[in-house]
């Protein structure tokens, strides 16, 4: 990679770096008295998106072993946040949903935050969100590619 494809990159990080930190810094965490990992957040907003999903399933959206979904599954499940649900179909599948308490507070922390960079939003320029409305593809296409080499490194 050249000069100007680090750059690139350097920038890219510490520019999602800082939206995340700003989001999160400005909207609050969800669960404030028993703050949640990094990790268990991204299977928690996975679940309010689609309940109903075995451990299994979620591994495979999250792009991380199903081991690894287990036990964050247990972690949260002894905290209240994730039921366990048997499958109709497949009693011997278990499957995934939010607490009612933990559902409301996720709907809450995620209006909050759509609030939040919305206003933000709001204060650029039209030419800004137009530019960053048009990035967007590009950059889910990064997000994917960024799954994929980590779904080919899983192996080694």
């Amino acid at each position: 990679m050249d000069e100007s494809g680090a750059d690139l990159t350097d920038n890219v990080l510490e520019t999602l770096g800082q939206l995340r930190r700003g989001t999160r810094k400005a909207s609050g965490r969800p669960f404030a008295e028993r703050p949640l990992a990094g990790a268990q957040i991204e299977l928690v907003r996975l679940l309010r998106r689609n309940p109903g999903l075995s451990v299994a399933e979620a591994a495979g959206r999250l792009g991380v072993a199903a081991n690894t979904v287990s036990t964050l599954v247990r972690q949260l499940v002894d905290e209240g946040v994730i039921e366990r649900v048997a499958d109709e179909a497949d009693r011997r599948v278990a499957r995934l949903v939010l607490s009612d308490e933990a559902r409301a507070r996720v709907e809450v922390w995620r209006d909050r935050r759509s609030v939040i960079v919305g206003q933000a939003l709001s204060s650029l320029t039209a030419a800004d969100r137009t530019s960053i409305e048009a990035a967007l593809p590009a950059l889910s296409r990064l997000a994917s590619a960024l799954a994929a080499a980590g779904s080919e490194g899983e192996g080694q």
